[in-house]
Parts: C-alpha cells; structure tokens; sequence
C-alpha cells in the first residue's frame, strides 16, 4: 500500500470546549489510484487531509505515506515533506495575479527537487496556448487548470484536492475531474480527492466516508467511470 492511515484521532480545544474531529479513522490507497473522502461540512474531511498533506499534526494514531510514517516527523522534516511529495489544490484558486500561466506554474518549478517538463503539464491540462495570459484573463476552469499545473509540476507523490469543483459550474468541474483522471493516468500520481458531492466519488478507486470524524464505510470500485459521464 502506498497511503496507510490507521487509527487517527484528532481533538480541538477551545476553553472548555473540546471538538472532535477524527474518530479513529483508518484508509488505505494504493499507488497511482484515485480516492475519494466523502462527507459533509463538518465530518472531519479537511482536518483528515491537512494531516496527510502535513499541514496539521494527529493526536494519536499513523499516517505512513510512500514507506514514510510522518507522523513521526518534526516540522522540518514535515516541510521536507510537503516540498517534495504532496501537491495541494484547493477550492481558491490562490494565482498570483501578475505572473503569467507560465510564469504561475515556473514559481513552484523553481523550488521542486524533480519537476516534471513545464511542456508537458502545460499540455496536459491543455493551456499550452494560454501560457503567456494572465489569471485574470481566463475563465474560472480555466484558473482552476492552472492550480491543478502548479500542484502537478513538482511531480508529486500525492496530489491532495480540498473540494476542487465547489466554486465551478458543471462543465468546468467535469473538465476538472477530467484533468485529474488524465494526470494520474499520464503520471502515475495518487490523487486523493475530498469533497461533499457524491456523484464525484463514481471516479475513485476507493471511496471512504467520513460522518462526526469516523470513518463509517469503505467502497473499492473495480471500474471507476470515465469523468466525463460523470453527472449531478
């Protein structure tokens, strides 16, 4: 197994009052496979992924990445990890509005330990004769393409998505769906997608729900869809 998360228990406290937001929870996902993490606001989704990507810590339990556990890692080796094997893509799209497409993507480049060719991301999620606008000249599936280039470049080995299609109306979330499929195809990434929508979870080769931070059913899907008949 690639991605084997066991027992991870996280609590928040605020004075007196403590919120739990993962009960236990235990996934599994082998390499180059599509998950889906599927719950509604407030099942502890974000929380479960913050922790896999290295942004928040567990109380209790493992999360062993690629023959890693980071759950024994400090903060520098947390940032290690998150420089070099998670790619992030979230709902906002966080460009920076005065670089280029190209110039979007190259930031994150220039920092990857083994990038992947910027012709060949730009080709993949279809922007090679975009590269030279400006976010504020494309539309928002458009800027989306360019988030998900800017995770891909660092050759990831795992490619985090935090409700990708929420802020997209139904064809650009479908061309979203669409990317990820082709990139871990084309790449070899694991992709862990977290999201609300169930009609997503047709796409995954593992879908896990979460409800009050526990993980309450495990689905393997032998012939996950083809995105594009994918429909909500």
């Amino acid at each position: 197994m690639f991605m084997v998360i066991k027992d991870l228990c996280k609590s928040y406290q605020a004075g007196e009052i403590e919120t739990v937001a993962l009960r236990n929870a235990s996934i599994t996902l082998n390499k180059g496979e599509i998950g889906v993490i599927l719950g509604p606001s407030g099942s502890g989704k974000s929380t479960l992924m913050n922790i896999i990507g290295g942004i928040d810590t567990a109380d209790r339990g493992s999360v062993i990445v690629d023959n890693q556990e980071i759950t024994k890692f400090d903060d520098n080796r947390l940032t290690e990890y998150r420089r070099e094997k998670i790619g992030f893509v979230f709902q906002s799209y966080n460009l920076i509005p005065h670089l280029t497409v190209s110039e979007n993507i190259e930031v994150i480049e220039s920092i990857s330990k083994d990038p992947l060719p910027l012709s060949d991301v730009l080709a993949a999620v279809g922007l090679t004769d975009k590269k030279n606008r400006f976010p504020r000249e494309l539309s928002g599936g458009e800027q989306q393409r360019v988030a998900i280039a800017r995770a891909v470049i660092k050759n990831p080995h795992l490619l985090l998505c935090d409700e990708i299609t929420g802020a997209l109306d139904y064809a650009s979330a479908i061309d979203a769906l669409d990317l990820i499929q082709e990139v871990s195809n084309r790449f070899g990434t694991t992709v862990l997608i977290i999201t609300h929508n169930t009609a997503i979870s047709k796409i995954a080769n593992r879908v896990y729900k979460l409800r009050s931070g526990e993980v309450v059913d495990c689905i393997v899907n032998e012939n996950p869809s083809d995105a594009r008949k994918v429909e909500w």
